[in-house]
């Protein structure tokens, strides 16, 4: 009886049990990823009131109306299952005829792999041939998605600079002189996010010449190959290149047609190369959405003058967007080629990020601040102007008083 008792109380006895506190076990190349400078100010501005943003990168024009029903009827006729993992054959087709014939470059379906928007075609590229020894040249300031992607996957980033008092251009001298024994790849993005600078064809020639001499590969940036406000030819890789071997020219909708949410991107390559992205692609995201394709095949099959519209109500705001950064105090700026993008300079010795949340916070105006897009630029603000001039006038409105009394 004695037993049995005891053998009850120790049943309905409770268990005291003590858990070691752990930290989630991240990959520690997550280490190279930083919090972007654009999310923070945005986050920021999302607690204020009357915010005028100059600041992120996205169309405000609408989506031309073609592509958006044959987005709607993609939808109404079914077509949400998977893709073929290259991408919908259509599409594909349109982009070998479209991009074939734009930049005379004789292409098939096998160079061509659609992504999820230009960002997974730049992560695929980079992440499939980045590793440690690998050296990857990329100019500062440039697009922050690079850097990042690069070092976490075990990859050596080394900054070409460019200046404001050369518009930003970039000098195929100044890549030449960077390129060491370890230099294995070149991020050539053009038009450039930040700067708006577009690089002539002498500049894009003379690099791709010295990179296929060398055995580089050079990944082409180009989603807004078609935001060009004063060239008549934009001097593409696929027009500037002997062959592609060496070659992947990222792209995508979201630039020029305002598809930005929809997500659709691509790389043209070598045969070779795309074959291996396809392989890699299938483990990362698989296909594209579906009915967001059927979209792009109407917008590269359509009428293409909503694309000139769009072009010209940007370089309105280009010119207005110059012309209000000349009247500031403090302020050096140029006239940037393309995209939607100015990033003009402040006095050496002045912290943009500083100033940046100080004119958030005083003036209610969204700027990035320079150091988001690379080292040598901390002392710059970026401007996007895919806003209407109305928009433009009053942030400049705020800006060019509060920055007159500033004592630096």
């Amino acid at each position: 009886m004695v037993a049995s008792a005891n053998h009850e109380s120790s049943q309905t006895k409770s268990r005291t049990v003590k858990y070691r506190k752990t930290k989630a076990s991240w990959n520690p190349a997550m280490q190279a990823v930083p919090v972007p400078g654009i999310r923070r100010m945005v986050n920021l501005a999302a607690t204020m009131k009357d915010v005028i943003h100059l600041s992120i990168g996205q169309p405000d024009l609408p989506t031309p109306k073609h592509i958006i029903d044959a987005y709607v009827d993609a939808l109404h006729a079914g077509q949400t299952g998977y893709t073929m993992d290259a991408g919908l054959p259509e599409l594909v087709t349109a982009l070998r005829d479209y991009y074939g014939k734009r930049y005379n470059r004789k292409l098939t379906r096998d160079n061509i792999l659609v992504t999820n928007g230009a960002t997974e075609a730049m992560y695929l590229a980079i992440a499939a041939t980045a590793a440690p020894g690998r050296q990857f040249l990329v100019t500062d300031p440039s697009f922050l998605l690079y850097a990042p992607l690069i070092r976490m996957n075990g990859g050596e980033v080394k900054y070409v600079p460019t200046h404001v008092e050369n518009n930003h251009q970039l000098d195929p001298d100044d890549i030449i002189r960077a390129i060491g024994p370890r230099t294995f790849a070149l991020i050539l993005n053009n038009p450039n996010n930040p700067t708006g600078a577009v690089y002539p064809r002498s500049t894009v020639e003379a690099i791709l010449e010295e990179c296929a001499y060398r055995g580089i590969q050079v990944y082409a940036d180009e989603v807004y190959d078609h935001l060009i406000f004063d060239d008549n030819e934009f001097a593409s890789v696929l027009t500037c290149a002997v062959d592609l071997d060496n070659i992947m020219c990222i792209s995508s909708f979201s630039k020029t047609y305002s598809m930005a949410g929809l997500r659709v991107g691509w790389v043209i390559s070598s045969q070779a190369a795309i074959k291996s992205l396809r392989r890699y692609h299938m483990f990362t995201t698989s296909v594209a959405n579906t009915p967001a394709q059927f979209a792009g095949v109407a917008a590269l099959t359509g009428d293409q003058q909503c694309v000139k519209d769009m072009v010209d109500i940007y370089r309105e705001r280009r010119d207005k967007v110059v012309e209000l950064i000349a009247q500031t105090p403090h302020l050096t700026g140029y006239k940037p080629g393309g995209a939607f993008y100015a990033f003009p300079d402040l006095p050496a010795h002045v912290d943009g990020t500083d100033l940046a949340l100080r004119m958030l916070k005083e003036t209610g105006v969204c700027a990035v601040p320079g150091d988001s897009f690379g080292e040598g630029c901390t002392n710059a603000l970026r401007f996007s102007f895919s806003t209407t001039c109305e928009k433009l006038d009053a942030a400049f409105d705020r800006i060019i008083p509060w920055m007159a009394k500033q004592n630096f």
